[in-house]
């Protein structure tokens, strides 16, 4: 049976402030999915479950980008009919690995979301990799170990820099800068010699992935590969 890996993806689909469409972004899921499904299983869920919100700035960022393009022509499937986050808690125990990929969407519910916070909790309990990509780290943010303290403390760790969001023109339409936030927290944050460079850091023996931006998710489903032993 092959390895299965819970992806969750964002369910919020508009940044009201902005007047503006968002969601999860096209290659940090279509990237880690050809990564991921030669040798994988992968079960896609969301906070709200049903269709989770593609946003439409990543289909025209990466409208030349071949493998972008034909996931999503050809995959649609996918993330039109995930499943409640809700009905995994608990059940860590039945996948090998845990992923989040990013756009702007997780900043604003997969940041707070309870059962997010207490899916991760269970798969780091049970010794399993965590992993995410660009915004998708923010999803350890408000996530502590058993003793309380944040499971991001004195990790080396990567997610969206300051730099990129400005130069994405997004800084004001956020809740928070998540590079802000992830050194708040303890994180021992990294980023790549220039913004939009790929880097990918894995530490805890491969149990915690952190991808810095879109051109990091190939590396990060690489790297979930590494960790489960493939």
């Amino acid at each position: 049976m092959a390895p299965k890996v819970l992806v969750v993806l964002t369910s919020h689909g508009r940044i009201e402030a902005a007047n503006s469409p968002t969601g999860w972004y096209l290659p940090e899921l279509a990237h880690p999915y050809n990564v991921l499904t030669p040798k994988t299983e992968l079960v896609m869920a969301s906070p709200k479950g049903g269709e989770a919100p593609l946003d439409p700035a990543s289909v025209k960022m990466f409208e030349q980008d071949a493998e972008s393009v034909e996931f999503l022509n050809s995959k649609k499937a996918v993330w039109q009919n995930t499943q409640k986050l809700s009905s995994f808690r608990g059940k860590a125990a039945e996948f090998d690995a845990l992923f989040y990929p990013g756009g702007h969407g997780p900043m604003f519910d997969l940041a707070t979301d309870a059962d997010s916070i207490a899916l991760i909790q269970e798969f780091v309990a049970a010794g399993k990799p965590v992993a995410a990509v660009c915004h998708g780290p923010v999803v350890f943010t408000n996530v502590t170990r058993p003793d309380g303290t944040p499971l991001l403390k004195g990790k080396e760790a990567t997610g969206f820099s300051n730099v990129e969001e400005d130069q994405a023109q997004m800084t004001k339409w956020m809740p928070f800068l998540l590079e802000d936030k992830m050194q708040q927290v303890g994180a021992v944050y990294k980023k790549a010699d220039e913004p939009w460079g790929p880097l990918v850091l894995s530490v805890d023996g491969g149990k915690l992935i952190t991808g810095q931006n879109p051109a990091s998710a190939e590396g990060v489903g690489e790297a979930i590969l590494k960790s489960i032993g493939l």
